[in-house]
């Protein structure tokens, strides 16, 4: 499956942004789906994920301000997030695996080319 993120962007602490997913090639409801990050000179870190089922779980750091979505009709995948603060400054990917939902970045399978998200203070 092919992935492209989308929706990053410049914006104040505080405000939210909606990132969006578009994934092509295979079955998109078939894949458990996660968000990633990476900020400059840190390791790649779990932010959010949503099971074939459409469970979901959230990192620490995000819970209650993000919320991850799927569309499986239009084959995307969405990370909302609101009260954003400048520590959510990264690179965001999102990824599919096909075999279980995790928060471990090295059990997923394909990923997109991520989308630079920058919070202002």
């Amino acid at each position: 499956v092919q992935l492209q993120a989308s929706g990053g962007g410049l914006v104040q602490a505080g405000g939210s942004l909606r990132l969006s997913c578009a994934a092509s090639g295979r079955t998109f409801s078939r894949y458990n789906m996660g968000w990633f990050r990476q900020a400059p000179g840190k390791e790649r870190e779990f932010v959010a994920a949503i099971s074939r089922s459409g469970s979901t779980y959230y990192a620490d750091s995000v819970k209650g301000r993000f919320t991850i979505s799927r569309d499986n009709a239009k084959s995307t995948l969405y990370l909302q997030m609101n009260s954003l603060k400048p520590e959510d400054t990264a690179v965001y990917y999102c990824a599919a695996d096909g075999t279980r939902v995790t928060m471990d970045p090295l059990e997923y399978d394909y990923w997109g080319q991520g989308t630079l998200v920058t919070v202002s203070s």
